[in-house]
Formats: C-alpha cells, structure tokens, sequence
C-alpha cells in the first residue's frame, strides 16, 4: 500500500506546484477514507486501488506500467477498469465490481466530493455532480458499506445546501 502512494504522489510531486492544491493529498485521504470508516478488514487490494485510482484529474493519474510495476498485473489491470464520475454507464459498471474496487472507487470519489468546493475548474460541473451522487454514488456506498453510504448522504445535504446560498447570492437584488 505504502508503493502504490508513493506511486500515486509521483504526477503529483512533478506537476502541482501547490502543495495545498485538493488534488495533492488525494490518494492519502482516499486510503484513510476506507482506514476509517470501514469496519471490516479490507486488504490491501482496496487500499492501494484507492491511492492508485483518479476519476477526475487525467494529468495525475498513474501510468499502467507504473501501476503495474507496484500492485502487479491482476491490480493494475483491475486499476484500468474502474468506472469513472459521468460515464453513462456507471451505475452497471459500479455493481460489477469486486468488494476491494468498489471500496476504492467510493473512497475515491468521497474524497474528489470532499473538496469539490475548493475546485473552481470543476465549478460548472457541481449541480450535475450531486445529481449523480443522488442517483448513483450513494446508493452504491450505502451498498457498498453503510458508514459510507452515511458520509455521501452528509455530503449531498451540505453540497445541496451550498448550491443553494450559492444561487440565492447571483440572483440580482
């Protein structure tokens, strides 16, 4: 697990000049996302997948070979097919996946959901984002495991809220 971070740090540490960048810390906060809230004993399977995986950004996300060279062949290749934010069919492909995946592509796109305030590149996208984590992310995760199924459900009431003091604040007085 502590390879595939190192891994996943490498675009990181080369292209995001700002340390404080959302995207810098993602794959450690993904991995304590599962640490955290899963009770049962994941493996490492789903802990590196989790550090190794990036749904949003393709600049940061780890080359195959790389990700072969850490995980192995069976992982790197499980890595590459894991269903990403927006595809339209995400819903089939999320319930196909293996319990390590799944747990990986929920922590994931918990943590991308965390900070997706903080991200003004993705600002025009942000309805449609809770949208599909009304109708996809989380009833996965709360399928997935029920504490994560809990913390998409905190996210989209204060994500909701958000949009809304946000709209309030554009309309003309």
């Amino acid at each position: 697990m502590l390879d595939a971070l190192g891994c996943a740090m490498v675009p990181r540490e080369r292209l995001l000049v700002d340390d404080h960048h959302p995207a810098f810390l993602h794959p450690g906060r993904s991995i304590l996302i599962i640490l955290h809230d899963v009770r049962d004993r994941t493996g490492h399977a789903a802990l590196a997948l989790a550090a190794l995986h990036e749904s949003r950004d393709d600049e940061l996300r780890v080359e195959a070979g790389d990700a072969a060279r850490v995980v192995g062949g069976t992982l790197a290749e499980a890595l590459a097919g894991l269903p990403r934010p927006g595809q339209a069919d995400l819903a089939e492909e999320l319930v196909l996946l293996e319990r390590p995946a799944a747990l990986a592509v929920v922590a994931e796109q918990l943590d991308h959901l965390r900070h997706l305030h903080l991200r003004d590149d993705l600002a025009p996208d942000r309805a449609a984002v809770c949208e599909e984590v009304a109708h996809v992310w989380g009833p996965f995760a709360e399928r997935v495991d029920p504490r994560l199924g809990v913390r998409f459900a905190h996210w989209l009431r204060t994500f909701r809220r958000r949009l809304r003091t946000a709209a309030r604040l554009e309309e003309p007085s």
